[in-house]
């Protein structure tokens, strides 16, 4: 069933789905265990995280679930909320409660870089952690349906270690335009990790709600890809091979919201896109965005946003938001 569903998975879909993907950091830290103590996670903001393992080795506990190995270029993903913990094994004390650090107790500075240093050294496992989004428009959340913890194993090749070393690099350093090649490098991460998704036997690619219906998910490539075509109920329910009243029930089943409210959110980030590109007077906003009536598209901003394209533009460019 699995390899079926890959086969059917358009490569220009998935490659539409991944190129259109907003990734966003919203949290790093670093993460330096000693042998025979544990680093307690989750719990945090309600985002996945993604945790990968420069070097050491050790061991993923989560409730219910057997120990996972861990070594070096291991990559962790976590479902939000999961509290779960990261334990150096080596040395001789075996770890325990008076051994637990629990990350979600320790306080840091404001706008300061996270450094959670557990037991005393010297340190056995030291990885790279963050709390991070991935998502299409306002409401579509890629990994929103994860429920267990993705592991994958990768080695040196893939560079991974390299990427995040630098996005946490970014961060430190605070130079201009930090928050966006952290959240570019970020984006790689994942790209990487989808890639493997396509040859994983772990079958953990079907827990991505854009990608466990293949017909839905060509109708959502082509919103995704061409927001601002003239795209309705019937055009979509046409690309994706299904009668209008079966794609709008398997669409809503997914993404818990329906075909053209979805098409909207997508719409809604295009303007912003457009909005930090230039100006433009309203009327070709709205044009470009797929609406014909410049009150069609207002009202649509307004719902999505709260507030009207130039208050939004205006927040934006002032000091504060900076």
């Amino acid at each position: 069933m699995f390899e079926q569903l890959l086969v059917r998975q358009s490569r220009a879909d998935l490659d539409d789905l991944v190129t259109a993907l907003d990734v966003e950091f919203l949290g790093l830290a670093e993460c330096l265990v000693s042998p025979g103590w544990r680093l307690e996670l989750g719990g945090g903001p309600p985002m996945p995280a993604i945790h990968y393992c420069l070097t050491g080795s050790g061991l993923l506990r989560t409730a219910g679930q057997e120990p996972m190995a861990v070594k070096p270029h291991t990559l962790m993903v976590m479902p939000k909320g999961l509290l779960f913990q990261i334990e150096a094994t080596g040395g001789d004390a075996a770890a325990g409660p008076d051994t637990t650090l629990r990350g979600r107790d320790q306080v840091f500075p404001p706008g300061a870089i996270r450094r959670y240093e557990v037991g005393r050294g010297p340190y056995q496992m030291i990885l790279i952690c963050g709390y991070f989004c991935a998502r299409y428009g306002a409401n579509v959340e890629l990994f929103s349906d994860l429920m267990t913890p993705i592991v994958e194993q990768f080695d040196e090749s893939h560079h991974l270690d390299v990427r995040l070393k630098t996005a946490l690099a970014e961060l430190i350093t605070e130079e201009v335009g930090a928050g966006a090649m952290s959240n570019a490098l970020l984006k790689q991460v994942l790209v990487t990790l989808l890639r493997r998704s396509l040859s994983s036997m772990n079958l953990w690619v079907e827990r991505f709600a854009v990608l466990s219906d293949p017909q839905i998910a060509r109708a959502f490539a082509d919103m995704v890809a061409r927001p601002s075509a003239p795209h309705s109920l019937k055009t979509l329910a046409q690309t994706a091979g299904l009668s209008r009243t079966l794609f709008a029930e398997r669409f809503a089943r997914l993404f818990g919201k329906a075909p053209m409210a979805t098409l909207r959110d997508l719409r809604m980030r295009q303007a912003v896109a457009l909005l930090n590109s230039g100006e433009m007077s309203m009327d070709q906003l709205a044009e470009d965005c797929g609406y014909s009536a410049r009150t069609s598209f207002l009202r649509a901003f307004q719902a999505v946003h709260g507030t009207t394209p130039s208050a939004y533009l205006r927040r934006l460019r002032s000091p504060s938001a900076a």
